[in-house]
């Protein structure tokens, strides 16, 4: 029996306020005291109230919230003789009482579309405003404007962010430069910044993306780049920075050695302003390889897709493959000309079945390119070559982006393997080629590398003295300038206070606030002008009251090689016992070798910039661009790098 409005209160209280009564009506039972709740829309009955015992709403509510309740359950039941083999539709939740947030909508939207790279103008698609209409119908349409504003906002919202980040570093930040061309004659400076916060946490952000005039660049760039770093509060607080040899004038290195914070372009022979992209170099090494075979390569690249150009063929080859036993379990590959591995991988592939291309012409008439055994050969032997680049520009594709620290062991490593690889009698006029160009990049890189790996407690000096012995032989001068330089820069580092070194920054306490406040006490019994040696008596003082923490790292025994050692960590533990150090290492250990993102490093040509984008006002273009990278940063997880460990001699 139903209850009436007026009893729906069997305790006489105040009337009933929840949501849930406009879908359930209260009813009595037979047993005395009892009354149950009945479903209005599937007759269902529930527990409410026996004697003074009540059962609340929340079992009542998640009847209609959770789609527990069946619709025309009735009706449902009298089809199931007409359709017995059909599989009943599951039923929508029903929702009541849960409200609809437009702002909260809209900022999803916006994240969506800077995650994916979607278009802006797809919110003004019939077919998005239908389906968000269909999740649901108080959505309101948004227009381009709106979309665009929302993404900027966001951009904003979170550029404030990193600022805060930046300004709370205790070190100094590195910088790449890229480029990317367009359609028309402009292109875009990507500019990265590359710094260790006072967490020991490594960061990769993109700070902006700016138009240039390509490929004439002009002078604009340099001022460009200087009301950037204005912007990020970077004025005198560059460590390093590395550019595309695009970007390469007199002018332009002059003045981005201007903006670095140590004017002395003699500490690493100038290395500390670079414009040799390590993935450029390995690209363009590759890519000098592929040309001196390009007639062999593109035969192999026909005779690959002609196997993949339909499925009869296909199976046709591999049934021949069987006949002549061939072991190789690779697939063919078709190739991306504007991805150097994927060329190498086909030609890896196409080597593993030269014995079933060679035969396939009598198993399939149509087949007519013809392959020697010569060409298979020199397949082989740029297969050889090939090998050494691609180990070594995977290992830029690492996630999260490898410390500066491990990059010594893998260019020495390339620059060891090339010059082994000249005996081999095959393999020689093309190597000697190679060869000559990375010795280019290794004369200019391996000082700045040397440094870096010497911020390693596992390796420290030893390992650059046992690899410059491997390549230099008896010349001693590379080793001297790697350690004068070391030396050097240590002695700057510690007169010179280029940002405040808070007792907060590395979480290393009192102690380096103790040894930095002792130079204020310090009487030097004359003035701080160079005497006739050159050195000031500040820097005599400081040579020697310093020379003892860096001696002192340097001679302290190795750690374990581990595979897999958290270089950020041993330092941000042992700040405190190598204070100075420390900060020259978190500087260091920062420095990019690439100024290509993972994605790119086997790209054969400059990015472009697709015409949906470059036709963006600057300011949503560099939103759009920037917040996607900042996201993406966030959802890397951190991970300790391994990698391959090398055992020093003694």
């Amino acid at each position: 029996m139903e209850l009436p409005n007026s009893e729906i209160q069997p305790n006489k209280r105040r009337r009933k306020k929840s949501s849930v009564w406009e879908h359930f009506t209260l009813e009595k039972t037979d047993e005395p005291g009892c009354i149950r709740a009945c479903c209005n829309r599937c007759k269902k009955s529930f527990a409410y109230l026996k004697g003074s015992k009540q059962s609340g709403t929340s079992h009542l509510n998640r009847h209609i919230t959770l789609g527990i309740c069946m619709r025309n359950q009735q009706t449902k039941c009298s089809k199931t003789s007409a359709e017995p083999h059909k599989k009943p539709a599951r039923e929508k939740p029903y929702f009541t009482s849960m409200s609809f947030d437009q702002g909260h909508c809209n900022d999803k939207i916006a994240k969506m579309i800077i995650l994916h790279d979607y278009p802006l103008h797809m919110v003004e698609h019939k077919g998005f405003i239908d389906f968000a209409r269909a999740l649901q119908p108080q959505f309101n349409p948004l227009s381009l404007n709106t979309i665009q504003g929302d993404c900027v906002s966001i951009y904003l919202r979170e550029k404030q962010n990193l600022l805060n980040l930046i300004d709370g570093i205790p070190g100094r930040v590195n910088l790449t430069l890229d480029l990317w061309t367009t359609n028309q004659t402009s292109g875009y400076v990507f500019l990265r910044g590359h710094f260790i916060d006072g967490d020991w946490n490594l960061h990769h952000p993109i700070l902006n993306v700016f138009a240039v005039p390509f490929p004439d660049l002009d002078g604009s760039l340099n001022q460009t780049i200087v009301t950037c770093l204005k912007n990020w509060h970077l004025k005198d607080r560059l460590f390093a920075v590395l550019f595309h040899k695009l970007f390469f004038s007199e002018t332009l290195m002059e003045n981005m050695r201007d903006l670095l914070s140590f004017k002395n372009p003699v500490i690493l022979n100038g290395e500390l302003l670079r414009q040799n992209c390590y993935a450029r170099v390995l690209s363009g090494l590759a890519l000098d390889a592929l040309w001196s075979m390009q007639e062999t390569i593109t035969k192999v690249r026909k005779s690959v897709q002609y196997v993949k150009s339909s499925k009869s063929i296909e199976e046709r080859f591999w049934q021949l493959k069987q006949q002549l036993g061939v072991p190789s379990k690779m697939d063919l590959l078709i190739d991306d000309k504007n991805k150097w591995d994927t060329v190498y991988h086909m030609l890896v592939a196409a080597g593993e079945l030269k014995e079933v291309f060679t035969c396939f012409e009598a198993f399939d008439p149509d087949y007519r390119i013809s392959l020697t055994m010569d060409d298979w050969k020199q397949v082989e032997n740029l297969c050889v070559c090939l090998k050494f680049l691609y180990d070594a520009a995977i290992f830029l594709t690492i996630q999260p982006y490898p410390t500066a620290n491990l990059f010594f062991l893998e260019v020495s490593k390339l620059k060891v393997k090339l010059t082994e690889a000249i005996q081999d009698p095959f393999c020689c006029s093309m190597i000697t080629s190679l060869q000559q160009n990375f010795d280019r990049y290794w004369s200019e890189s391996c000082f700045i590398l040397a440094i870096a790996v010497a911020m390693d407690p596992r390796y420290k000096m030893k390992l650059v003295e046992s690899t410059f012995a491997q390549i230099f032989g008896e010349n001693a001068d590379p080793l001297r300038t790697v350690e004068d330089s070391l030396h050097e820069m240590f002695l700057e580092y510690s007169i010179i206070q280029v940002l405040p070194f808070t007792e907060t920054n590395f979480d290393v306490g009192n102690d380096i606030m103790m040894k930095t406040d002792e130079f204020q006490d310090v009487s030097f019994d004359g003035s701080l002008f160079p005497a006739e040696d050159g050195l000031s008596d500040i820097e005599f003082y400081i040579s020697d009251f310093t020379k003892s923490e860096l001696s002192e790292y340097l001679e302290e025994p190795l750690e374990p090689s581990v595979q897999e050692f958290d270089i950020l960590g041993w330092w941000r533990i042992n700040g405190s016992k190598y204070p100075t150090l420390c900060r020259m290492a978190s500087d260091i250990l920062s420095m990019p070798v690439s100024t290509l993102s993972a994605d790119s490093i086997f790209d054969t040509q400059i990015r472009k910039m697709d015409n949906n984008r470059s036709s963006l006002d600057s300011l949503t273009l560099e939103a759009l661009i920037c917040t996607k990278d900042w996201f993406h940063c966030e959802s890397k997880p951190i991970d300790v790098v391994s990698h391959e460990l090398v055992k020093i001699e003694y």
